[in-house]
């Protein structure tokens, strides 16, 4: 019979889980519907030519946040379903942290009400100085 192997392989090690996870980490939602709009977007049409980066920097895919090594490897991924699907998501309007406020019920209080209290001590004054 031959030796067994050890059961635990790299499941329990904390820094290896990290470097798996952060690993595939792409930019998220809100931060792509920023780099979008039109002040943004312009410095994508014609960036630096970087040596670090595939195709040297110049095929970059705002909505999926990659870069490619040619002109035809970003037009086939244009046509691709991962594209057309995170293009898809970008319509929406993202998640604000407001909106997450607002759901947990962290609303501050509106400066209407404090305007409307303000208001009110006006008219008190206002009628015992008359008075």
């Amino acid at each position: 019979m031959g030796r067994l192997r050890r059961s635990r392989v790299h499941k329990g090690i904390r820094d290896i889980q990290r470097k798996y996870r952060t690993r595939g980490y792409m930019r998220d939602i809100d931060q792509i519907h920023d780099d979008i709009q039109p002040e943004n977007a312009a410095k994508f049409e014609k960036p630096e030519l970087d040596p670090d980066l595939p195709g040297m920097g110049q095929f970059y895919c705002i909505p999926c946040a990659k870069h490619h090594i040619n002109k035809e490897s970003l037009e086939e991924h244009q046509k691709g379903k991962i594209h057309k699907k995170r293009v898809k998501v970008l319509k929406e309007v993202p998640y604000s942290q407001e909106e997450a406020d607002a759901a947990a019920g962290l609303q501050k209080a509106d400066s209407k009400v404090k305007k409307a209290k303000a208001d009110a001590a006006m008219d008190v004054e206002t009628n015992t100085q008359s008075a």
